[in-house]
């Protein structure tokens, strides 16, 4: 066992920030800076509750718990793998997920809206009955959905079958089996003919080429199919809007993050008035449509 010099949380909490700061690490994968991150880690490595920092920074620690620890700090720094994959899980909000580097970090601008119904464009959560997920990755975005339309049963496809192992995890870990349908498909291609969906959403992969090249290696770890979008980023998206709207009830909603590409959305859809949805990053992140604007 390697000797340190180091004997408390705060110290090795201190080192990490500096450890991280100094290797140029990229963050977005749910920590913002590298002092969340460190805290996120080193809390977790030492399986402390995530949210109670304060009263272990001065806990004198064990030393196979600081090497441990020191570990994990490494691996971040050397290799810049995610924290998520070092750590086997992912937060949003106050859902836990598992996740591995056979899917995505789960993160959406959709998971701010879902509790919200989607509101003002959902007023009735009980009657949303047929829910479908394009792109869902982890299985992240149904589980949420089911926890807010209580009478929906969620359609989740993705053309990845090593993403669906993990979404197939979450969904077990949430006990809905029962609710959640897990279909590898190409988009809509092997989706089953049992009627129309009240609401369609889509977190794809929408991240132009040109983006794609300039991605800190943090996503390079992630499935390239997960992210790249192609030229525009679009390719995508445009396969989604063209097949909704003879998926969608009457009064059906089509709901598509887009990320920072709201300049390439509206430039795919020139002949459509895209809804851009309100999320703490602003009014660029997600567009709606309506069965009527999809079918007219």
């Amino acid at each position: 066992m390697t000797s340190t010099p180091f004997s408390t949380l705060r110290d090795l909490l201190r080192y990490a920030v500096t450890r991280f700061n100094g290797a140029g690490l990229a963050f977005g994968h749910g920590s913002a800076n590298a002092f969340d991150e460190a805290a996120y880690l080193v809390l977790h490595t030492l399986g402390l509750p995530l949210d109670k920092l304060d009263p272990f920074l001065d806990a004198r620690l064990l030393p196979d718990e600081i090497e441990k620890v020191m570990q994990v700090i490494e691996r971040r720094a050397r290799d810049r793998e995610p924290a998520a994959y070092i750590t086997n899980e992912a937060w949003l909000g106050n859902y836990r997920f598992y996740v591995d580097s056979r899917a995505i970090v789960p993160r959406s601008f959709l998971a701010e809206l879902i509790p919200e119904y989607f509101s003002p464009w959902i007023m009735d959560p009980d009657g949303v009955e047929r829910v479908l997920d394009l792109c869902t990755g982890s299985g992240c975005l149904p589980i949420m959905l089911a926890d807010v339309f209580p009478n929906a049963r969620i359609d989740a496809v993705d053309i990845s079958p090593d993403a669906l192992e993990v979404a197939r995890r979450n969904v077990a870990d949430y006990g809905l089996q029962d609710r959640i349908r897990l279909i590898e498909s190409d988009l809509y291609a092997n989706l089953p003919q049992d009627g129309p969906y009240d609401l369609i959403v889509s977190n794809p992969p929408y991240v132009n080429s040109a983006s794609m090249e300039r991605l800190p290696q943090e996503y390079r770890h992630e499935p390239r199919i997960a992210l790249a979008g192609g030229d525009d980023g679009m390719d995508l998206v445009r396969r989604i809007v063209a097949g909704a709207g003879e998926r969608l009830t009457g009064n059906g909603l089509l709901v598509v993050e887009v990320g920072h590409e709201r300049g390439h959305a509206e430039a795919a859809f020139p002949e459509r008035e895209l809804t851009w949805l309100s999320t703490s990053a602003g009014d660029d992140m997600v567009f709606l449509l309506t069965a009527e604007q999809l079918r007219a």
